[in-house]
């Protein structure tokens, strides 16, 4: 693997900053603290072609991967914009659709995805399944030529803001008890498909949403792939979610230190900034160690998962990495803030928030570890 980037990819992260940077923290906070999305700046994203670079060129995509992908969510985050609904319709929906769809499902929803004028959201949780996709409810049954789907998905992100959701129902059991999981696109103004808001105090642009399948019916043509394939499709996926996400992470930790270096430069309480304190200098130092191997490992599992090779501990490890840089970053901005850290005139909080949710979602750091303990060191399964 090289470390260095190549021409086009440093291309590529500045004129993806350039963007981002035009708009900018402030339209992002205002945004997420009016409860409106960033319709503004996803156009000019899709219209620069970035929120598809990693869809086929014969869809209108880039022809790229994740590792294209990855430097559009790192570079518009460290702009203090970070685009959280990338993670499903460009690295969770387009890859899948992209990979296991038919002619016909990639035709009707990849260009859309490609230049951003589509979204397509992603619905796997449930309010009694958790982590544990075996328990799943949601189920879709054949009913002719159509498929009917029932049940319930609990947060949900952007389904106000979607043309339709990629929905992960069970089609039945298999020998051992387990559930046979598909894939189904389901457009959001699908009859019998109800949306309930569902509050929480993170202050971002994007918003959580139960969702209710009250025999939704979608035509055959609907099913991503084969039926009962679906936990093959999952995890081709999640790791894209989880690399972009860890993506996400890093430019919101340097986001933060951006703001917190310039700060301790140039306040000063008694003869000399701030900043020539150990005591701010050393946090904010670890911060930025922390963020750099971040980075390091997302750009591996990227690399990996681009070449067909196996990422799925590298892509756990890099989400990880990235949401405890995340947040340490945050941290040590604040503190170096004072008082001014919980300003809002300073908008670090509603980042200390994304940060911290990325220890949470969309999987949490324990499952993370009880990966690399079973996969990584060869220990016996938890749960």
């Amino acid at each position: 693997m090289d470390f260095t980037e190549t021409d086009e990819e440093r291309d590529l992260r500045a004129a993806v900053a350039a963007i981002a940077a035009s708009y900018g923290s402030e339209y992002y906070l205002r945004c997420a603290r009016e409860g409106r999305h960033t319709h503004e700046l996803w156009k000019a994203m899709g219209q620069a072609g970035f929120l598809g670079v990693n869809v086929a060129e014969e869809h209108g995509g880039g022809g790229g991967g994740l590792v294209e992908l990855s430097i559009v969510c790192e570079e518009a985050a460290a702009q203090g914009a970070p685009l959280l609904l990338v993670l499903v319709s460009a690295a969770i929906s387009a890859e899948v659709i992209g990979e296991f769809g038919s002619e016909e499902l990639r035709r009707r929803w990849l260009p859309g995805l490609a230049d951003g004028s589509t979204k397509v959201v992603f619905a796997i949780t449930e309010p009694e399944a958790g982590s544990n996709t075996h328990r799943m409810a949601t189920r879709a049954d054949r009913d002719g030529d159509d498929w009917v789907l029932t049940g319930t998905k609990h947060y949900i992100s952007g389904t106000d803001d979607a043309e339709a959701v990629l929905v992960v129902a069970r089609t039945g059991r298999a020998p051992d008890g387990k559930a046979r999981l598909s894939l189904f696109v389901v457009p959001v103004d699908s009859p019998g498909l109800t949306r309930t808001p569902l509050p929480v105090d993170l202050i971002a642009p994007d918003k959580q949403h139960v969702l209710h399948f009250d025999d939704v019916r979608v035509p055959a043509g609907n099913l991503v792939g084969a039926e009962g394939d679906g936990f093959r499709q999952v995890f081709r996926g999640l790791n894209p979610e989880r690399i972009t996400g860890a993506a996400l992470g890093v430019g919101i930790a340097r986001f933060a230190l951006a703001k917190a270096a310039d700060y301790a430069r140039t306040r000063q309480v008694w003869d000399t900034p701030i900043g020539a304190h150990q005591g701010v200098s050393h946090p904010l130092a670890r911060a930025r160690i922390e963020t750099e191997l971040a980075a390091l490992m997302t750009r591996k599992a990227a690399w990996l998962h681009d070449r067909g090779m196996p990422a799925g501990e590298e892509s756990n490890m890099a989400k990880y990495a990235a949401a405890e840089a995340a947040t340490h970053a945050v941290e040590a901005a604040m503190q170096t803030h004072g008082g001014n850290g919980l300003a809002s005139e300073y908008g670090l909080i509603p980042y200390w928030g994304m940060a911290r949710l990325m220890q949470v979602a969309p999987v949490n750091r324990e499952m993370i570890l009880n990966h690399v303990a079973q996969h990584g060191l060869g220990l016996p399964r938890s749960y």
